[in-house]
This record gives C-alpha cells, sequence and structure tokens, in this order.
C-alpha cells in the first residue's frame, strides 16, 4: 500500500496527478501504474487503469482473477467498473473521497451522477492507514522522512 502512495508522490512532485497503483498476487507486484492524464490528455490514464494495462500486457492475459489493486485513492467508478469486470479479487485504499474533497480530487460526483452506490459491494474495498496524512500527498503538509 505504500508503495502506491509513494508513486503518487512522486507523481505529483513531476507535475502529475497525486494518484498511484499497484496491481499484485498475493505478495508478488505484477505492475504498478500512475495517474497520466496531465502528460497524456487521455482522461481515461487513472492510476489503477495503468496498473492494468501493464498488469494484462506482461501476463498476456486480460483477466484479473486472483489479482487484487492497492489504490492510493478509492476508485473512481471507470476503475472499479473495470477491476469488476475483469474479475479481481480485491481493492485496498489509503485515502478515500472525503479525503481528497478539500484538493478537489474526489471522484463522489461521478458515482452521484451515475447513480451508483458502493453498499452493498461489488467486491472487497478495504481502506489500509499507511501512516501519511491526506494533506501529505495532495496538499502542502511536508511529506514525511524515510
Amino acid at each position: 500500500m505504500r508503495l502506491a502512495v509513494d508513486l503518487a508522490h512522486a507523481n505529483r512532485l513531476k507535475g502529475g496527478r497525486p494518484f498511484g497503483a499497484v496491481l499484485a498476487q498475493g505478495n508478488e507486484i505484477i505492475a504498478t501504474g500512475v495517474n497520466e492524464i496531465i502528460a497524456s490528455h487521455d482522461p481515461s490514464t487513472h492510476a489503477e487503469m495503468q496498473a492494468i494495462r501493464a498488469g494484462t500486457q506482461k501476463r498476456a492475459n486480460p483477466s484479473l482473477a486472483g489479482l487484487s489493486i492497492y489504490a492510493s485513492g478509492h476508485p473512481c467508478p471507470m476503475c472499479l467498473a473495470a477491476l469488476v469486470m475483469n474479475g479481481a479479487e480485491q481493492v485496498f485504499f489509503a485515502f478515500d473521497n472525503q479525503d481528497a474533497a478539500p484538493y478537489g480530487l474526489s471522484s463522489e460526483s461521478s458515482y452521484q451522477r451515475l447513480r451508483l452506490s458502493l453498499t452493498p459491494q461489488p467486491l472487497p474495498i478495504t481502506r489500509i492507514d499507511t501512516g501519511i496524512h491526506a494533506a501529505q500527498l495532495y496538499g502542502d503538509e511536508a511529506w514525511p522522512a524515510a
């Protein structure tokens, strides 16, 4: 989980949006991704989607069965749909939409416009505390020393 958050932070420092994701099978990292919307001008290049693309190409298999995603932020509807439709096992995330909202980075309005609810959850979605505060990733609070 911490790798996803570290990827998000590094992406922000490079001028990208602060989102990172890790696709894993058990303890094995299959692929990583960062949000590339600003660099690519492609609205589908969310961190989760980039990790999915890299991982399925690496495995030469479009199925996500047996795989989990670790995302710095709660997946948006597009990313969650891709995970559900292709059989991902579970989702872990560090920051939710309430954490991201003060920084203009919440996907809650997309869920509302699509009239989607996360209850019941379409697959196991678990928040993991990384010891990093939302203001450290999304705002101006200092990043903790390694």
